[in-house]
Order: C-alpha cells, then sequence, then structure tokens
C-alpha cells in the first residue's frame, strides 16, 4: 500500500491532540475520514486536518469507505459495546487505554476481535517512546549476552504532575454539548463508590502497570499493596521482584516518570516526559561495569525528538503493514487490566 488509510472514530481531546495530529501529519497515512457524533466538531476537525469525509457514527463510515486500519479514541466504559462493533469491519484496531472497566468486558472484547480474525493495538504509549524502545531493545541484549549478569530488579515511578504540558493548546471544542451515550456494565463485586476509584485508578495507573510487564518481559503476579495505595509489589515468572512507585508526591508544574532495570552489574534507566508534551523523547542512561579490568561507564544515547504519541502512531502504521508486530496487542492488554484487579483486590480487599 502507498498510504495507510486510517479512519477515526472519535476526535475529542484526545483523539485531536494525542492521535489525529500525529497520523495527519505522517508522509504513509491519509486520514480519509471521520466519524464524530457531535456535527459542528467534525466538520471543524475535518476542515483543519483536510480529512474530506466527515461522518456523524461509525457504522456510515464503515459502510461508506475502504480502510486499512480504525482508530478508536472512545472513552474506555464504552469499548465493551464499541470495539466489538469495529472488530466486525475485520480490519485492525488502536484504541485508548485501558482495554475496559472490567476484567469480565476485557475478555469479551479480545474474543470479539479474534474472532473477527483482526488484531488491536492498546495505546499504551510509554511503550513506543523512543526511550523505552531503545531500553527494552538494551535489556533483551543484555538478557540475551548475560554481560552484565542476570536481571535482578524493575522499578518504575510516577508523581503526579502537569500531563499536558502545554501540549493541547491547537484543541478544536464542540458547539454541542457531549452525548449522553451507553456504557458497559459495572462489575457485580463492587459497589458503586468502588468502582468509581477502581476505575480512577484504573485510567491513572494502567500505564505503570504496563509498563512493568513490559521491561520485565514476562508476565507478573501481583504480591503487595500496601495500605496507602503507593507501593505495589509484583514478582515475575521467573522470580524477578518488581515495585511500582505511585504518586508519593504530586507536582502542579512538571512531570516524573521513570524506570529502573537492574543487572547484577549495571542498569538500564529510562525517564519519560509528561505524556501530551510535543517533539519530546524521554532520556536513557546505561550503566556498564564489566569489573576490574574494565573502567565502568556510564552511557547517554542520543535520541530523536520524536514523542511517544507521534511514534505510537508510527508504529501501529507499520504493524498494518507487518513490518512489526503491534505494540500491545489485546492479549497484553487484558492482562495489564487483570493485573489492576488483582492489585486493587489486595489493596481494597474487594
Amino acid at each position: 500500500m502507498e498510504k495507510v488509510r486510517i479512519g477515526f472514530v472519535g476526535v475529542g481531546y484526545m483523539g485531536q491532540v494525542a492521535h489525529l495530529r500525529n497520523y495527519a501529519t505522517l508522509d504513509d497515512c491519509e486520514v480519509v475520514a471521520i466519524a464524530e457524533l457531535r456535527r459542528s466538531l467534525g466538520k471543524k476537525v475535518g476542515t483543519r486536518y483536510g480529512v474530506a469525509k466527515v461522518y456523524v457514527n461509525h457504522e456510515e463510515m464503515l459502510k461508506e469507505e475502504e480502510l486499512d486500519g480504525i482508530v478508536a479514541v472512545q472513552e474506555f466504559r464504552r469499548h465493551g459495546l464499541m470495539l466489538p462493533e469495529l472488530a466486525k469491519a475485520g480490519i485492525p484496531i488502536f484504541h485508548e487505554k485501558p482495554l475496559a472497566s472490567t476484567v469480565e468486558t476485557g475478555r469479551r472484547i479480545v474474543e470479539a476481535v479474534e474472532g473477527a480474525g483482526t488484531w488491536q493495538m492498546a495505546g499504551y504509549h510509554k511503550r513506543s517512546d523512543p526511550a523505552t524502545m531503545y531500553a527494552k531493545a538494551e535489556v533483551e541484549r543484555l538478557k540475551e549476552t548475560g554481560e552484565l549478569g542476570a536481571m535482578k530488579y524493575v522499578r518504575v515511578f510516577i508523581a503526579r504532575g502537569d500531563w499536558v504540558a502545554n501540549g493541547a493548546t491547537d484543541l478544536l471544542k464542540a458547539d454541542e454539548p457531549p452525548a449522553k451515550l451507553e456504557e458497559d456494565p459495572p462489575p457485580k463485586d463492587m459497589d458503586e463508590p468502588t468502582y468509581r476509584e477502581f476505575m480512577n485508578f484504573n485510567v491513572y495507573f494502567c500505564h505503570q502497570i504496563d509498563l512493568l510487564r513490559h521491561l520485565l518481559g514476562e508476565s507478573y503476579a501481583v504480591k503487595y499493596a500496601d495500605p496507602s495505595g503507593v507501593v505495589f509489589g509484583a514478582e515475575s515468572e521467573s522470580g524477578i521482584p518488581g515495585v511500582i512507585e505511585m504518586a508519593p508526591y504530586s507536582m502542579s508544574v512538571g512531570w516524573e516518570e521513570s524506570a529502573l532495570v537492574c543487572f547484577e552489574r549495571g542498569y538500564v534507566k529510562v525517564e519519560l516526559p509528561a505524556p501530551l508534551a510535543m517533539n519530546r523523547a524521554g532520556r536513557v542512561e546505561i550503566l556498564r561495569d564489566l569489573g576490574k579490568e574494565s573502567t565502568p561507564e556510564k552511557i547517554v544515547p542520543q535520541l530523536p525528538t520524536v514523542h511517544a504519541m507521534r511514534q505510537q502512531a508510527m508504529n501501529f502504521l507499520a504493524a498494518i503493514r507487518g513490518k512489526m508486530k503491534p505494540m500491545c496487542d489485546g492479549r497484553e492488554a487484558l492482562e495489564c487490566l487483570e493485573r489492576v484487579r488483582e492489585y486493587f483486590r489486595l489493596w481494597k480487599g474487594v
């Protein structure tokens, strides 16, 4: 294919600032259609980004357009209703994280997508930051060569801060209020206040829970949840301990997020920018200490000035072309949701 033909389902806040402005400016992509319930917003967004076809719903768009992929930026509490419908088109789907609001709904989604003979990629953009991609490749290389010894520990840290980082200044707003839409059913084992708390935790910390899995390179079980809600303790299938420190402090300005992968004689460290920060990748630092006959060194590679959301779009297009696997497929997204639920059960006893 000369250009990958993409259709957008939803061009609200995240649809625009995290996704559409990236796809619309990539040379190997053509955004051919938009489906947006708010007619005036759809027209304004289509005009700005040069998208001629604007539909009021996804049914009309899929009926009329020949697409190579769908970017569905929907409220995750509607994924169980929306994603199986989109999967019927039989083409790859990118959707925002988390996979769903309950594990049961998440399992239904994955089964529906796989049953339709296609695949999905969840928007865990931390995986697509150039810093994470570099670090992941280096971690896998070190595991293969053993030059720094065995992997010993993985730590992920995040502090609450300014996640927008002035990255939404070009947002187009709707003239009409959002429609009141049906949502997926809540879990049967939670009352409404507990469910709201679970959803808030899920949408905020699922990134770090997924990043821990990604850097470990294998599944893990949640082993500890401290009562304050700060420390998340885990152990991987091969016995590697992992910890997530979840917002022990917050900031009104700035953003602090990092990951540390330790080996016996060194480490790979990643520092990540705010999610919507533009034209900025994270930072990688590598410590190598090969012993008495060599000088220990720290390496800081110079990474391209591409932010994670844009690289994520590039990765989805590459996956559609068959050049790589999706960065986080449905099964991995489901596994993340299961770990969220596992932690919440330990933390809240529900």
